[in-house]
């Protein structure tokens, strides 16, 4: 292969323009960026010292994982539960949660045998914890004496235990980071929208100092750490300038971008592109191309898919691949399992030869120091983010633009289709659709008849009351 086909492998060239980011702005009229790459109030670490009465926190948020086979069930029950998750209409409402008590012992099984596969449990609070450490060191190093918390959105330790523990500190200022490096209504959207009712139904929290990280792809030492990662496992194969970059993100519905104006799509791509920009200033010029993975249910995803771009990769005789899960920063069942397991096995069925997968950043030390300055450069802001104070909020940084984001997303909310659809019976993916529609008219027909009866395996569960 010349240099020039193998660029030309990629399924469409993301565009390489400086004003990509005013033309992502323009179209979701928001402004999703609170930090900028580089330092432009030239903030120094002395600068952000805090006063004796002071007491700085960050909380970390992410989603959660089951540590033990016992925990994956309660954390697909807290996971269905979650409404964003799974819609129902106004009038069922009332069944979210026997709903999702019934889809996580139907799933469970299948689950479990996924992370029996990686050890028995997911890795993501250890890794998360060790990132909040790493974090406090260096933010120490840097002369901002912060404590550092983690809030999981569906496990252990919750939010609502961060929280209290952050009060219990007495912290005053409170910089939130959630860690994924791109903004989408079904991730860190979630985690905020929490975060919001908690801090408006406590006083001491309404009267905290804060402010909100809503992303940082486009941060030069995030984009500067997954160069050096992906050039180091470019290193490992036989002819390195042959080698196809596969980025491969967690996908969401695409009415989620397409009706709701969802930022994820846009920022993923502008991702990759400064990540392919920085190579290039390395004088590496691969070919690569973007693919979403972990789709599920019959509604439409983000395109093109992982399990669908591979195939087609190794139809066009590409025989050396590099996966880069570029929407993760710690290793968990889907790069694990999903990526290591299920992607590699169809890649080296499709043709492919070679196969190599960068880590996840983990506490690589670029990554967390650059973590370190953008909480540093939010400090400045934190005292105009007090819940009372609206106008200030929206104008400085953008968790006004997340609260406007969200308010978009849910006024489309009965229009969107769900985006998960639970049961996957069946071995094609033609079957799903009816598999879904014959499982949701099942579950609704067995929720009825309890009502009725009184009888039934959520009244012997406990979830709804024994009839007398």
């Amino acid at each position: 292969m010349s240099h020039d086909s193998q660029r030309s492998v990629q399924f469409s060239r993301l565009p390489c323009e400086a004003n990509l980011s005013n033309r992502l702005l323009r179209k979701h009229s928001l402004s999703l960026k609170a930090l900028v790459t580089s330092n432009p109030l030239n903030i120094s670490s002395a600068s952000v010292i805090s006063d004796d009465d002071e007491k700085i926190g960050v909380l970390l948020l992410n989603l959660g994982g089951p540590e033990t086979l016992d925990d994956v069930q309660p954390f697909l029950f807290n996971l269905f539960a979650d409404p964003d998750i799974i819609r129902l209409p106004p009038l069922f409402q009332f069944l979210q949660k026997p709903l999702a008590q019934f889809i996580s012992v139907a799933r469970a099984p299948k689950s479990k045998e996924g992370y029996a596969a990686i050890g028995g449990g997911s890795p993501l609070r250890l890794i998360t914890d060790a990132q909040a450490e790493e974090l406090r060191k260096c933010l120490w190093e840097k002369n901002v004496p912060a404590k550092v918390y983690v809030g999981m959105r569906y496990w252990h330790p919750f939010t609502e235990e961060a929280i209290e523990q952050i009060k219990r500190d007495g912290i005053t200022k409170l910089v939130v980071l959630p860690l994924y490096p791109q903004f989408s209504i079904s991730t860190s959207g979630s985690s905020l929208r929490l975060l919001e009712k908690i801090f408006r139904e406590d006083e001491y929290l309404v009267n905290m100092q804060h402010t909100v990280i809503p992303s940082w792809y486009q941060r030069e030492g995030y984009i500067k750490a997954m160069a050096n990662l992906i050039q180091s496992e470019l290193g490992k194969f036989g002819d390195p300038s042959k080698v196809v970059i596969f980025f491969s993100a967690h996908g969401v519905p695409l009415a989620y971008v397409e009706e709701a104006g969802d930022p994820y799509k846009a920022e993923m791509e502008e991702c990759v592109d400064l990540i392919m920009e920085e190579l290039d200033k390395r004088n590496i010029t691969n070919a690569y191309t973007l693919a979403y993975q972990s789709r599920v249910g019959p509604v439409e995803w983000l395109k093109p898919y992982t399990e669908e771009a591979i195939t087609e990769l190794g139809k066009k005789g590409v025989e050396d691949l590099l996966a880069v899960p570029i929407s993760f920063v710690s290793e968990h069942i889907e790069t694990l399992e999903e990526i290591d397991v299920e992607y590699k096995e169809l890649a080296l069925k499709s043709g492919i030869k070679n196969w190599g997968r960068v880590p996840a950043l983990g506490t690589e030390p670029m990554f967390i120091s650059d973590l370190a300055d953008a909480v540093m450069e939010s400090l400045p802001y934190v005292g105009a983010m007090a819940v009372s104070n609206l106008e200030a909020r929206q104008s400085l940084v953008p968790l006004g633009s997340v609260e406007e984001l969200l308010a978009t997303y849910d006024s489309q909310r009965r229009e969107l289709p769900a985006p998960v659809t639970m049961w996957e019976w069946g071995w094609t993916k033609s079957a799903e659709t009816w598999n879904g529609r014959a499982a949701m008219l099942a579950v609704l027909a067995l929720l009825v008849l309890e009502v009725t009866t009184g009888k039934g395996f959520l009244h012997q569960w406990g979830i709804l009351p024994l009839s007398q």
